[in-house]
């Protein structure tokens, strides 16, 4: 069986499971070597194409992504070592760095011959697909978080609590964020307090419950989570629902054309792939 380039091979190894080639087990390294061929197939004939002609890499882009690569290393002879490891010197690598960019530049023209997505387009699909887009219920939270080691500061954290909800139960978020930064352990005191916005289940499980039954500008309840005692605040229900389409048209047209663009190089590839086995058959009949 033919064996990938080493470049690519490590490529492949530390992008689909996070190992160098010799740490994957069996398994890995059979879908590796089957991600490898199928790959080094397209790249071919990408290579080959005649929009490939045009494309050029240049040394300041090829430079940038070697440094990059080099950056990943504690120094010039870490890297020595694994480019000796794998079986390649810099020359070699440079050569497969380039390559690999070729591939991008290439993709990247294709993909940019596409029409642009415009507002029309965006808002089209955004009738036509409204529960791609709706949101489930969020809250805009804040917190007073105190942490304790002992039973002893667990009953000073509650009572200093129990007072701060006392004297903070009509207050604004203003009032709040200023008690949360003179007295909160969390680092979100700097912000006074707040968590931004929160979704269910993006807390702790007693923290989960009893911030979505507050209403807006109700305090919690002292509440107890692993890692201190709490009182919440919620500053705002985001009701679940789909958002208005000024809101999001920009990810929209974003999402479309990263579609588009995608779209372009898969019938671009297919192409080349069919003609390629079009002329097999002809050379063979």
């Amino acid at each position: 069986m033919t064996m990938p380039h080493p470049y690519l091979e490590l490529k492949l190894s530390l992008g689909l499971f996070q190992k160098t080639p010799e740490a994957l087990s069996e398994a890995e390294h059979m879908r590796l070597l089957a991600v490898a061929r199928k790959q080094e197939t397209i790249e071919r004939h990408l290579l080959a194409s005649a929009e490939a002609a045009s494309v050029v890499v240049p040394q300041a882009t090829l430079g940038t992504r070697l440094d990059e690569i080099r950056q990943r290393y504690t120094s010039g002879q870490d890297l020595a070592a694994e480019l000796q490891r794998i079986g390649l010197d810099e020359a070699e690598l440079a050569r497969a760095v380039e390559r690999d960019l070729l591939v991008e530049a290439l993709l990247d023209k294709v993909a940019s011959a596409v029409a642009p997505v415009n507002a029309v387009d965006a808002e089209i699909y955004y009738h036509l697909h409204p529960k791609a887009f709706q949101r489930p219920e969020a809250r805009r939270l804040r917190h007073i978080l105190i942490t304790f080691d002992n039973a002893h500061e667990r009953a000073l954290a509650e009572a200093q609590l129990e007072t701060l909800r006392d004297t903070l139960e009509r207050d604004t978020a203003t009032q709040f964020g200023a008690a949360a930064r003179r007295h909160s352990h969390c680092p979100s005191a700097m912000e006074g307090g707040q968590l931004g916005i929160v979704k269910r289940q993006q807390l702790y499980p007693e923290l989960d419950v009893l911030a979505f039954a507050l209403a807006e500008r109700e305090l919690s309840t002292v509440v107890e989570s692993p890692i201190g005692l709490h009182v919440l605040r919620c500053d705002e229900i985001l009701p679940n629902g789909t958002p208005p389409f000024a809101e999001i048209r920009k990810q929209i047209i974003d999402r479309l054309t990263e579609q588009r663009r995608a779209g372009a190089q898969r019938d671009w590839i297919r192409s080349l792939l069919a003609k390629s086995r079009e002329h097999a058959s002809a050379r063979q009949s």
